[in-house]
């Protein structure tokens, strides 16, 4: 990869821009209008956002206000818990296209996995869920499917009653916490990782281990973790509402971490990351 325009491509063959630019606790309005425009300006071409984050519109808006055109930009947002099932998915990906302002989306994900109560219960629900993604997918609406925090668990039983397959999971990855289980089985399956919080919300950037790494290569240690995705096959999506580290963000194309730090980083205990558990958050 050499630029962010550069594509990883999904197992049904669509491209995906390689860093996508994250909105996740980016207040709704101006302030995400504005940071979509300056990711944009800088090159990002993949903007990742979802209904639980209250601010679809104003992604839309960032979009429309760029001018560039609708085929070169990939958009991605995702189901709530509280929309789960057949119908019920079908109605919430309308509202978000509405939001959007948009006649198709890139990349639709299931938000987080219903996993409470019995097996049964949880994965026909999760199934229910996925019939209506594949209706949306092939009618068109959505160019790739996937899911999100779907651990092993979650992902094998759909995957084995699935007639499309997750192109898509997008589950919490920086250093400190790989999710190795999870990410080798996706792996396995060609299921791209998307790498959400590569800054593990923030609280790496104050490590002193990565500090030391990102100085070797005169870098910050938030370029230092989203090229250390990068170079473990995963695609980050960094988050900034600052102009000047959203355009600091994406300048990770000019070094390449040599494997001696890829191996030190790879092998860091926990260091910091949300702390949320696919089985047992309270939403």
């Amino acid at each position: 990869m050499k630029s962010l325009k550069d594509n990883y491509i999904l197992s049904n063959g669509v491209g995906i821009p390689c860093v996508g630019f994250g909105t996740w606790q980016t207040p709704e309005g101006e302030i995400t209008v504005n940071s979509v425009l300056k990711a944009l300006e800088v090159g990002y071409r993949h903007v990742d956002t979802a209904a639980a984050y209250r601010n679809e519109k104003g992604v839309g808006e960032g979009v429309k206000q760029s001018g560039i055109p609708r085929e070169e930009l990939f958009i991605t947002s995702k189901l709530w818990n509280s929309e789960r099932g057949y119908d019920t998915t079908l109605r919430a990906f309308e509202n978000t296209m509405k939001l959007l302002n948009l006649d198709y989306l890139d990349l639709y994900l299931i938000h987080w996995p219903a996993a409470k109560g019995s097996p049964d219960e949880w994965q026909k629900l999760n199934l229910d869920t996925w019939r209506a993604f594949e209706y949306l997918y092939e009618t068109k609406r959505v160019r790739a499917i996937g899911v999100s925090n779907f651990l092993t668990h979650h992902l094998a039983p759909l995957m084995k009653a699935a007639n499309v397959k997750p192109m898509v999971n997008q589950i919490e990855f920086h250093p400190g916490f790989m999710q190795k289980e999870t990410a080798d089985y996706c792996k396995a399956e060609n299921i791209l990782v998307e790498a959400w919080s590569p800054l593990g919300t923030g609280r790496l950037l104050s490590n002193p281990e990565l500090a030391a790494i990102a100085n070797k290569y005169d870098k910050s240690v938030a370029q230092l973790c989203i090229r250390w995705c990068l170079q473990n096959g995963t695609l980050p999506l960094p988050k900034s509402v600052t102009p000047a580290r959203i355009e600091e963000n994406a300048k990770i194309f000019d070094f390449e971490i040599k494997p001696e730090d890829m191996r030190t980083i790879d092998s860091m205990p926990y260091i910091g990351g949300s702390g949320l558990n696919p089985d047992t958050v309270p939403f």
